[in-house]
């Protein structure tokens, strides 16, 4: 079946997550096309380009094949595909704003956003202004009153799990002319489609869940702006932080089995989640798949499942936080998220230290939890003999 067959018909996220932008080679029959790793292409004539392509930065035949399914899974028409998520949000930011321009930035927001946003962009002239996004109603007075270019949301947020109403958003940012952006890197396209709720562009660090399985770093600008996605595509040839084509391979391989590994994420999460809840070590769980988050009820409307990620509070503070991501046996001490080993790590040391002192700050009692694909049970246990050995 050719792309041209799937896009005449509605298909299901699996079925296009396995097969848009995966035709079978024309030539020799692959079932898995090649990944193209020529730097420059042959023209048949000045000017006379053979399929489009001249130079690998300005496009390839392996990024473009990912940009395709990238765009499918969000319900978009463009894609644009990075060396990282944060490289793909500086292409987005720099071909969006403008010195003197303002960003309203959710004030539960991932490190490396902010230092981007404030370290660079700043003295650029853009101003970033934090505003709790979860509290819509107030989050509208703070729009309205700033009047920003873009509005900045991750939903659920990185890393306290705050979900935030993205139609209502949308709608407040649009009337000062604002475009929304939503980092849907927790939720995954598969759980979520900001696009339909009214968002303007969708963003991803495809290093975490669309690539799965922690050996592939990169990032998405994903939109159906046809002038967002003429900046994008100028920004990201100008600037050149393109995925590789070897990148961009690994990460369309790990689209195909998106859907099934979100599902298991998200059912072993719940467990986990609903299990934590009441242990004497624990002060609070987030995690938006529990009826007690503030946020649930948007999150069942909005999202198709809660995800994988969740947070705790120790109730024995930063102390006992330091003990417990010191002591599992099954997650992992480190960055990142998404893939399919579970990992645990303290924000406020780690993937938030950018943000300590200023408004965006998170508790340092805070630990997340990237839960893997392993047996629910073992995770289970190995969390217990953890929490037991602090509450002892």
């Amino acid at each position: 079946m050719t792309d041209q067959q799937l896009d005449a018909v509605e298909r299901g996220f699996a079925t296009r997550a396995i097969h848009v932008g995966q035709a079978p080679d024309p030539v020799t029959g692959d079932v898995i096309p090649p990944i193209h790793l020529s730097t420059t292409y042959a023209q048949d004539g000045v000017g006379r380009l053979r399929a489009g392509y001249d130079y690998s930065r300005s496009g390839n035949p392996t990024r473009d094949r990912l940009q395709e399914a990238l765009a499918s899974l969000e319900g978009a028409t463009h894609a644009f595909s990075f060396a990282s998520g944060l490289a793909a949000e500086d292409a987005l930011l720099r071909s969006v704003l403008h010195p003197g321009e303002r960003i309203v930035l959710g004030g539960d927001a991932y490190g490396g956003t902010f230092r981007l946003i404030d370290r660079v962009l700043r003295p650029w002239g853009v101003e970033p202004t934090p505003v709790d996004l979860t509290d819509a109603d107030a989050a509208a007075a703070h729009i309205r009153d700033i009047r920003p270019r873009v509005v900045w949301a991750e939903t659920p947020s990185n890393p306290l799990l705050g979900i935030v109403d993205i139609a209502r958003i949308a709608d407040v940012a649009h009337e000062v002319g604002a475009l929304l952006v939503v980092d849907n890197t927790f939720a995954t396209p598969y759980a979520q489609q900001p696009l339909a709720w009214g968002a303007d562009v969708v963003l991803h660090s495809t290093t975490k869940y669309l690539g799965g399985h922690s050996d592939v770093v990169g990032g998405a600008v994903i939109t159906s702006d046809d002038a967002i996605a003429e900046q994008v595509g100028f920004m990201q040839n100008a600037a050149g932080a393109v995925s590789s084509p070897f990148d961009a391979w690994l990460t369309h391989r790990g689209l195909k089995t998106l859907a099934l590994r979100v599902r298991q994420h998200s059912a072993s999460a719940q467990t986990i989640a609903e299990h934590l809840v009441g242990h004497p070590a624990i002060a609070r769980v987030h995690y938006p798949g529990l009826a007690s988050h503030p946020g649930h009820a948007i999150a069942a409307r909005q999202q198709r499942v809660f995800g994988g990620m969740l947070s705790v509070e120790l109730a024995g503070g930063e102390a006992a936080a330091q003990a417990f991501v010191g002591r599992t046996a099954l997650f992992t001490l480190a960055e990142s998220l998404g893939g399919v080993e579970s990992l645990i790590e303290l924000p406020a040391a780690m993937t938030h230290a950018s943000v300590q002192g200023t408004a965006l700050q998170v508790p340092a009692a805070l630990v997340r939890i990237s839960v893997g694909l392993e047996e629910v049970d073992d995770l289970i246990a190995d969390l217990d003999q953890v929490l037991d050995w602090i509450d002892a």
